[in-house]
């Protein structure tokens, strides 16, 4: 599943993330690796964001961002 697919509430962690370029550069800087855990904070269903909290921040994302980030429930 991918992060954009996931509920408010539910934890999972990094298995995997699919972008390239720019943006695979600006989620990896972001602390997007494999094994981090993520809390899903909001999930906004038909507009952006997905809110997230991981590594004690908070941070927001785009559907279109998210969809590159494969998840595991946890």
């Amino acid at each position: 599943m991918t992060l954009d697919e996931a509920r408010p509430g539910q934890k999972c962690s990094i298995v995997d993330m699919f972008a390239e370029g720019v943006l695979g550069q600006r989620l990896l800087d972001m602390g997007f690796v494999q094994g981090t855990q993520i809390e899903v904070v909001r999930n906004a269903p038909l507009v952006d964001p997905v809110e997230i909290r991981m590594k004690g921040y908070l941070l927001t994302l785009r559907h279109n961002e998210a969809r590159f980030v494969e998840v595991v429930l946890s």
